[in-house]
C-alpha cells in the first residue's frame, strides 16, 4: 500500500523548467486558477520533454517565482527587481490578470505606468538636441516612402528643409543662425516694449498757445500736453515686426499641417501681437489712438513663450504646471475658502471692540486683507487693532502658510520627475541594437531513437542529463527499485489491485530501461 501510495502522489507532480531553473509542484495547485497556461497542461505539448518529463518554458525564472507562489497562497506580489512593463508581459503570457496584485505592492507596481505616461509626454515635446535626420524630418511630412523609393518633386524636397531651418534649431547650422536671429529681435521687441514708457525715453509733445495781453497785444508760449516714445523706438518695432511677419509667412507656408500650426498657441500669440502692431500703426495714422487697444498690445510681451521653441527647460516647466493641475486647483480652492471665512471673521472681530480706527468698513475690503496675509505678502495697508483681530489675523497667517505649503512638493517632485527623465534620455544612446522577434519552432512529431549524431535533439538531452543532472539515471533506476518514482519516469494510471499494479509497473520499468539502453547507445559515453 506504501508503493501505491507513493506512485499516487508522484503522479500528481508536475515539473516546470523556466529559462533553466526547475521547479516542482503538484497538478492540484496549478488547478487552482482555471483558464490560465498552467492549468492547462499535457503532454501532448510541444514544449513537454519525455525523457527529462518536464515542460520548458523560454521565460523570466525571477518573475515565474512569485507566478507559481500566487497559485500556492493566492497572492500575487510584485517582485522589485524586475521591470513592471516586463511583469506585465509575463503575466499576459501566464493568462494572469495584472489587477490581482496585492495592495502591499500595487503602488511599486503601478510606478512604471506613470513614469511611462511621462515618456510619452517627452516625446510630444520633442526635447531632443541632437541634429535630426532626414529620414526623421520626412517622417514628420509623411514623406518618408517616397523619400526611401527617390520619388520626391521639387517641392517635396525644398519645404522640409525650409521647414527645418525655421523649426529645427539644431538641424542645421543655417538653422541656428536662424533661431539666434529670431530670439535677437524677440528680446529687442520686448525691450523696446518695456523701456518705451520709461518717463527719460519720451519726448513731450509741444503745441503753440496764443493768447491776448490786456494791453491789446498777442503773445504765444510753448506748452506741453502729452508726452510720446522716442521715434526710435518705432523703428526698432517696425524691423522686428517685420522679421515676425516673414517668419509666420515661411512657418505657415511650409508647414506640415496648416490647422496644427494655426491651433498652436505659440503661434497664436505671435499672430495676434503682430497684428495688433499693424492696427495701433494704422490707426496712429488715422489719429485715432485708442487706450484699449493699447492696452491689448501687452499681448507682446507674450512673445517671450515663443524662447519654449529653444529652451527644453521652459517645456519642461509649463508642462509641469500641466500635470500638477489637480494640486494647483486643490490650491486654488482652499485658498479661496479661507480668504472667505477670514475677511468674514476679522470684519466682525474690529467690529466686537471699540475701535475707531477700524480699516474693515465691510466684507468685500477684508478680502483683500486675507489675500494679502494668506498669501504671507503682508503689505501694511490695512492690520487689525482689536485683540480678537489679532488673534483672527494669526489664524489667518497661519492657515495660509499651510494651505501654500502642502502642494507645493507634489509640484517640485513633477517637476524633478519630468527633468530627470529628459536628462536620462538625453545620455541614452539614439541607435539601438535591433532584437529580432523570432522564436526556433520546437519539433511536435516524435522524436527519433537514436542515430542523430552528437548534435541531435536526444544527444542534447543525455548530455543534460550528464551535466546538469549528474547521477540522475543511477538515482531514477534506484528510486524504481525501491518503487518511490516510477510515475516519474513513465507515468500511468491503473490503480486497480496491489497485483495489477506491480506487474504492469515491472512492466513499464523494462520499457523504460530499453529506451534508456537504446539512448546511451546512441551516444558514445
Amino acid at each position: 500500500m506504501e508503493f501505491s501510495s507513493n506512485m499516487s502522489d508522484a503522479d500528481n507532480r508536475v515539473i516546470l523548467n523556466v529559462g533553466g531553473i526547475r521547479h516542482e509542484t503538484y497538478k492540484a495547485t496549478l488547478k487552482k486558477i482555471p483558464a490560465t497556461r498552467l492549468s492547462r497542461l499535457t503532454e501532448a505539448l510541444a514544449n513537454y520533454d519525455p525523457v527529462l518529463n518536464e515542460y520548458f518554458f523560454d521565460r523570466h525564472p525571477g518573475v515565474f517565482a512569485q507566478i507559481l507562489n500566487y497559485y500556492r497562497s493566492g497572492k500575487l506580489h510584485y517582485p522589485t527587481d524586475v521591470c513592471g512593463p516586463l511583469f506585465e508581459e509575463e503575466l499576459e503570457f501566464w493568462g494572469l490578470d495584472s489587477n490581482q496584485v496585492e495592495p502591499c505592492c500595487w503602488m511599486t507596481y503601478t510606478s512604471h505606468r506613470d513614469t511611462q505616461d511621462v515618456l510619452t509626454i517627452l516625446d510630444r515635446l520633442d526635447l531632443d538636441t541632437d541634429k535630426p535626420t532626414e529620414e526623421d524630418i520626412m517622417k514628420k511630412f509623411g514623406l518618408e516612402d517616397e523619400y526611401k523609393s527617390g520619388e520626391l518633386n521639387c517641392w517635396q524636397r525644398i519645404q522640409p528643409k525650409i521647414w527645418a531651418l525655421f523649426d529645427e534649431p539644431y538641424s542645421s547650422t543655417g538653422a541656428k543662425i536662424i533661431a539666434v536671429i529670431s530670439v535677437f529681435f524677440i528680446v529687442i521687441s520686448i525691450l523696446s516694449f518695456c523701456l518705451k514708457t520709461h518717463p527719460d525715453m519720451r519726448v513731450p509733445v509741444l503745441f503753440n498757445t496764443t493768447s491776448k495781453m490786456a494791453d491789446g497785444n498777442t503773445t504765444w508760449r510753448l506748452q506741453k500736453k502729452e508726452t510720446e516714445p522716442h521715434e526710435a523706438f518705432f523703428y526698432i518695432e517696425c524691423a522686428s515686426n517685420a522679421w515676425f511677419t516673414f517668419e509666420i509667412i515661411i512657418r505657415f507656408i511650409v508647414a506640415p499641417t496648416k490647422l496644427d500650426f494655426l491651433r498652436a498657441p505659440v503661434n497664436i500669440i505671435d499672430i495676434v501681437a503682430t497684428l495688433s502692431f499693424y492696427l495701433d500703426f494704422m490707426l496712429t495714422k488715422l489719429q485715432q489712438e485708442s487706450d484699449i487697444l493699447e492696452f491689448f498690445s501687452i499681448i507682446r510681451i507674450m512673445r517671450l513663450c515663443k524662447l519654449t521653441r529653444h529652451s527644453a527647460g521652459l517645456k519642461i516647466l509649463i508642462h509641469t504646471f500641466k500635470a500638477s493641475a489637480k494640486e494647483l486647483i486643490l490650491l486654488i480652492f482652499f485658498l479661496v475658502l479661507g480668504i472667505v471665512i477670514f475677511a468674514a471673521l476679522i470684519y466682525y472681530a474690529e467690529k466686537i471692540q471699540y475701535n475707531p480706527e477700524n480699516d474693515f468698513e465691510s466684507i468685500p475690503v477684508g478680502l483683500w486683507w486675507a489675500i494679502v496675509t494668506m498669501t504671507t505678502v503682508g503689505y501694511g495697508d490695512m492690520a487689525p487693532k482689536t485683540y480678537v483681530g489679532m488673534f483672527v489675523g494669526a489664524l489667518c497667517a497661519l492657515a495660509g502658510v499651510l494651505t501654500i505649503a502642502l502642494p507645493v512638493p507634489v509640484i517640485v517632485s513633477n517637476f524633478a520627475l519630468f527633468y530627470s527623465h529628459t536628462q536620462a534620455r538625453s545620455k541614452l544612446p539614439k541607435k539601438r541594437r535591433r532584437v529580432l522577434p523570432v522564436e526556433a519552432p520546437r519539433p511536435k512529431g516524435p522524436k527519433p531513437m537514436g542515430g542523430g549524431g552528437p548534435g541531435g535533439a536526444q544527444n542534447r538531452r543525455m548530455n543534460a542529463i550528464k551535466h546538469n543532472h549528474q547521477g540522475s539515471l543511477d538515482v531514477k533506476v534506484n528510486r524504481i527499485v525501491q518503487g518511490g518514482a516510477l510515475q516519474e519516469l513513465m507515468p500511468f494510471r491503473s490503480k486497480s489491485t496491489f497485483l495489477g499494479t506491480a506487474c504492469m509497473s515491472l512492466y513499464k520499468t523494462s520499457q523504460w530501461m530499453i529506451f534508456q539502453l537504446r539512448l546511451m547507445h546512441s551516444y558514445d559515453f
